[in-house]
């Protein structure tokens, strides 16, 4: 026979599995991924020592949504592209002591292939990727300087010391 004590630990055990089942099970995600953004300040914000940015089309993306079932903290991958102001990729990419090298961006999630720059010649440079960030947070920046695009590609990237939240 179980006592009451019993019968209140087993309760309190199936209510934890029903919370968590419900947790695991209960959040939508969209099925074929997300809406392109097309806003630059967010960008800019977080991306400040490329200055202003336009034509911008990029992703906010949870890493791992389709198949991770598993609730929790969770990392935000922004990745796309947007247009610097005319001269601003050879101006970066000039300074001979940042070392940019010839270098394709990682795979991009589908939704922004249509925005790739056709016939890109892209380049990065490790040095410039911690300029931007900090070394605060990963992130990777390629830069074409036939058409003055950026393509970047980043992980809980953060908003600039100064700029607005």
């Amino acid at each position: 026979m179980v006592g009451s004590a019993g019968l209140r630990r087993r309760g309190a055990l199936a209510l934890c599995l029903a919370t968590v089942l419900v947790a695991c099970t209960s959040t939508a995600r969209e099925k074929d991924g997300n809406e392109v953004r097309t806003d630059s300040e967010p960008l800019e914000r977080r991306f400040a020592t490329l200055g202003p940015l336009s034509d911008a089309h990029w992703l906010g993306v949870v890493p791992g949504t389709t198949d991770s079932r598993i609730p929790g903290p969770t990392d935000l991958r922004v990745v796309g592209f947007a247009q610097l102001r005319a001269g601003a990729v050879a101006s970066i990419v000039g300074a001979s002591q940042r070392g940019f090298q010839a270098e394709k961006p990682p795979r991009l999630p589908e939704e922004l292939a249509p925005f790739m720059p056709k016939k890109a010649r892209w380049v990065r440079s490790e040095s410039f990727d911690r300029q931007v960030t900090g070394g605060t947070y990963p992130g990777r920046f390629y830069f074409d300087a036939a058409t003055d695009r950026v393509c970047f590609d980043t992980i809980n990237a953060s908003v600039a010391a100064g700029s607005r939240t």
